[in-house]
């Protein structure tokens, strides 16, 4: 088997590596396995929930670690947490005051469930009852987008991302998909230099800017096409591909 200059794939999920139907491509699948069959890992390091990010990696067959909430969980294999970092309690509460005072639709992930705008807490439950991992709002109105955003960063202590134009999305300080990936470096045995990752959004800008080859998809945002060292086609034009290809297996 040759050597390879990179060892680890770690792939963003909605807008990378699903295409709009949220689908993984025939083309997109079969490469990756000949990645796989070469000896690269492949890793999912997405927003979504371990629940959610799970049947995908199952139709993929990989039982290597994964990042999932942004960063928030790390996982040794598909199933077996090796580290999650929890948001304050109170930090939620006042992030879910904010959400009520704009009138602007949110969201949140617990280690249980997903919460959101009309799934709420239980009449009396308190925000310390709850294992909060990230905190989300979503609106198309850029003003209000933008005014959430200032509160935000006043309130410190919080990692402001997001996973779309139209949302913002918080875990704690210093927690981001770059985070999760040099633990799973560690766990893996290998060098942040020897990683290629591919996204689409703000919260692939950590990982993107810390690793050997950061990968902007084609619909990625502006902010991220800027800070890589490489942009490839879109989520629907199997641009995964482009980077296996032309990247990796050479």
């Amino acid at each position: 088997m040759t050597a390879r200059k990179y060892k680890l794939l770690a792939l963003d999920m909605d807008g990378t590596l699903l295409n709009d139907d949220h689908e993984i491509s025939l083309e997109t699948s079969k490469w990756i396995h000949k990645a796989m069959d070469e000896g690269i890992h492949v890793c999912l390091s997405t927003g979504r929930a371990a629940s959610s990010a799970l049947p995908y990696g199952q139709e993929l067959g990989l039982e290597t670690p994964m990042v999932t909430v942004n960063g928030s969980e790390v996982w040794k294999s598909p199933r077996e947490l090796y580290r999650r970092t929890l948001l304050d309690p109170a930090a939620v509460r006042r992030m879910h005051e904010l959400a009520l005072e704009k009138e602007v639709w949110f969201w949140a992930y617990s280690v249980e469930r997903l919460y959101n705008r009309d799934q709420w807490l239980q009449e009396g439950q308190a925000f310390e009852e709850v294992e909060w991992l990230k905190f989300g709002y979503n609106t198309k109105d850029q003003e209000l987008r933008h005014a959430i955003l200032m509160e935000l960063q006043q309130m410190g202590g919080l990692e402001i991302s997001n996973s779309s134009p139209d949302n913002l999305e918080i875990n704690p300080l210093g927690i981001n998909k770059a985070t999760g990936i040099a633990e799973v470096c560690k766990l893996l045995d290998i060098d942040m230099s020897e990683v290629v990752a591919v996204g689409d959004s703000l919260n692939d800008l950590a990982v993107i800017q810390a690793v050997g080859l950061g990968v902007a998809m084609g619909n990625a945002q502006d902010a991220v096409k800027q800070e890589a060292d490489l942009v490839v086609a879109s989520n629907n034009d199997d641009g995964i591909v482009e980077v296996i290809r032309d990247h990796i297996l050479v």
